[in-house]
């Protein structure tokens, strides 16, 4: 089978990038699949194209220079201008699908090209349940995009059962057409080596002067993550422990809303990934309380790292999380404290029966397993477009 997969997502630093290039990789391992890759980018083609030799160093035919440039198309453009390309019948890799069996899309752009089936992914209808928190472009872009898969007939991978749920409901997408398949901890994220986690550790304990332990928030600040009622729900635990915001800046207004409360907490920023490694390995609790998650990825990389989490009881984070976390109501700061306490009073026992849960419920996710499971749906949107 020829694939064809969009790279293109690798360069936003998110979890849909670290989806794309994982899928991708793990895809080229697969008995029977032969793997290309496209990408668009004006500004980061270089490294969407070092990317791409990680990616089909893999395949065993990627042995020459030639052979490589005949499985990786890279165009120069950002992917505004190739949209408004297709938009007017103009495909700059028309050449580069005609031999392939399928292609493998994001939601938000596909290629005009009616002779290949085209699956897509769509992680989460978040701009659509959260219209607000998006640019009106945006949005309007994501509308046209979704109405040219439903015009195409292009199968769908949601990653998780609520996701499904949403694109049926809010799209209108036929149930038969839209596949489940879950996501899994991206292979990069690993722990960090003793000398280097003690390292990292005293930087972060001197820099925001550290001298209690932490209740760890990961996340864009973003209404939708619902930061401001997890500080507020903090407050009558801030005597002992600190709470530590670490993630891109987003919303400045939540920022400001979070010091008027008698306890603020500790933010960060956006880390990198050793870091990330370090701070869930050294909290207490990670606290997840988010409105609303297609998947809930950070669950797992707490989970791998051995720290127990309070998460929602709602969308894709209980598919993540199952028996194995704290679930809550997201719109409860007294039901939100009312979690953080159950954990950080569970004795032994009960803190070793929770990590035997997380460990179990980390290993059911599993790379090889998405790429087994996306070929069976590219083999069914195969099917579908013969007949």
């Amino acid at each position: 089978m020829k694939i064809g997969i969009d790279i293109t997502p690798a360069i936003y630093h998110r979890g849909v990038s670290r989806y794309a290039v994982n899928l991708a990789k793990n895809l080229n391992k697969e008995m029977g699949v032969t793997l290309s890759v496209f990408a668009s980018s004006l500004r980061q083609s270089a490294l969407l194209k070092e990317i791409a030799k990680n990616i089909l160093s893999y395949s065993p035919e990627i042995s020459t220079h030639a052979s490589f440039n005949e499985k990786c198309k890279i165009l120069p453009y950002p992917q505004s201008i190739l949209e408004k390309m297709w938009q007017f019948g103009l495909n700059p890799v028309s050449n580069y699908l005609k031999d392939l069996d399928v292609f493998h899309s994001w939601d938000w752009i596909q290629p005009p090209d009616k002779n290949i089936p085209i699956v897509s992914t769509i992680h989460d209808l978040a701009i659509l349940k959260f219209p607000e928190t998006a640019h009106h472009q945006i949005l309007r872009a994501h509308k046209r995009s979704w109405e040219k898969l439903k015009e195409n007939k292009s199968h769908l991978i949601a990653v998780s059962r609520a996701t499904k749920k949403d694109i049926m409901d809010l799209l209108g997408y036929p149930a038969y057409m839209i596949h489940v398949v879950h996501e899994a901890l991206p292979e990069e994220f690993r722990k960090v080596s003793d000398a280097i986690t003690e390292e990292i550790a005293l930087n972060i304990k001197n820099k925001l002067s550290l001298n209690k332990p932490y209740i760890l928030f990961v996340g864009t600040r973003e209404p939708r993550k619902n930061l401001l009622r997890l500080v507020e729900a903090w407050q009558s635990l801030a005597e002992d422990f600190d709470l530590l915001v670490a993630g891109n800046k987003g919303w400045d207004q939540i920022e400001e809303k979070a010091k008027q409360f008698k306890y603020e907490p500790r933010f960060m920023g956006r880390v990198d990934d050793q870091e990330l490694s370090v701070l869930y390995s050294y909290a207490s609790v990670f606290a997840y309380p988010s409105l609303y998650e297609g998947f809930g990825l950070p669950i797992l990389e707490s989970f791998y790292l051995g720290t127990p989490v309070l998460t929602s009881n709602n969308s894709g984070m209980i598919e993540v999380a199952g028996n194995a976390a704290e679930l809550i109501d997201p719109e409860s700061p007294a039901d939100i404290t009312r979690g953080l306490r159950k954990i950080l009073n569970e004795n032994k026992a009960e803190q070793q029966k929770r990590m035997q849960r997380m460990i179990i419920r980390q290993q059911m996710f599993d790379w090889k397993k998405v790429a087994q499971e996306t070929v069976k749906v590219y083999k069914r949107a195969i099917e579908d477009f013969k007949q």
